[in-house]
């Protein structure tokens, strides 16, 4: 515990995660997070930060890559003039926002506007893999039971980059500021870390998980290593955005989408 390490790929940070039995899912939150139930993992690693834009043009240049909303030449984008989600020609994890937007200023956010498909192939190419949604929740919140990677305290600007002030929301916190109206540079809220050193994995950008989605997965779930559903229609997101409230940035929260589908607040780590 403790200990951390470097990719060679991509030069990611990774912390370790030892080996152990923890409480999985929240009587708090939405029916598919229940039941909590005991689930034991083998130990591993995960990313300390997602991945951020710098790392993917790494994996894009060496590869010659085209990610999914490339193909389709449009993501969806968020527009605080109107507080609504767009579809946007043109928007790309290099073009966040349109082809007249750029990486400049961005390098160190996390890479967006990424499917389930581009991340586990970036996970693929840098040796890694993307995290099962037990390993996902127990990096998030070790083994005590606790609500946010921080412990049981509510959200604070210096915790995690959330819906706050600096977002024309109705759900936005308006008593906090994070610094952010978007993304924040990956590590920006060291006081958030989780019990094993994971950096922004509540808020920032939604993270995907390997796991398909089922809403009744608990029910039946292996107590061990459990990897997912066999198969479906949606993959696992988790961890919440900047454009969430914080009863979306809990450990415990889930979300799904087609496993093509990017969007300004989606990104991912990877484990290993």
């Amino acid at each position: 515990p403790g200990a951390t390490r470097i990719a060679e790929k991509d030069g990611m940070v990774m912390v370790y995660v030892p080996a152990g039995t923890f409480e999985m899912g929240s009587n708090e939150g939405d029916s598919d997070e229940q039941p909590v139930h005991a689930v034991t993992l083998d130990a591993f690693w995960i990313d300390q930060t997602e991945v951020t834009s710098a790392m993917f043009r790494i994996f894009v240049e060496a590869t010659g890559y085209e990610t999914d909303a490339e193909k389709a030449g449009w993501s969806y984008v968020f527009n605080p003039s109107s507080a609504s989600w767009e579809q946007t020609n043109g928007a790309d994890w290099a073009h966040p926002r349109g082809p007249s937007s750029g990486l400049s200023g961005l390098e160190k956010h996390p890479v967006i506007n990424v499917s389930w498909n581009d991340a586990t192939a970036y996970c693929e190419w840098a040796d890694r893999r993307l995290p099962t949604e037990a390993e996902w929740e127990k990096a998030a919140r070790g083994d005590d039971g606790r609500k946010y990677p921080w412990g049981n305290g509510n959200v604070a600007g210096n915790l995690l980059d959330f819906a706050d002030s600096n977002l024309n929301v109705d759900w936005a916190d308006k008593t906090v500021d994070d610094g952010y109206q978007f993304t924040a540079p990956v590590g920006s809220y060291p006081d958030g870390a989780s019990p094993y050193g994971a950096l922004d994995i509540a808020g920032n950008v939604w993270e995907w998980v390997n796991d398909w989605y089922s809403e009744n997965y608990y029910n039946t779930s292996p107590t061990e290593n459990p990897p997912g559903p066999s198969s479906g229609d949606y993959r696992v997101l988790r961890g919440g955005s900047w454009y969430n409230e914080a009863r979306n940035v809990r450990a415990s929260g889930r979300l799904r989408f087609f496993p093509d589908f990017g969007g300004y607040d989606l990104g991912f780590r990877c484990s290993r």
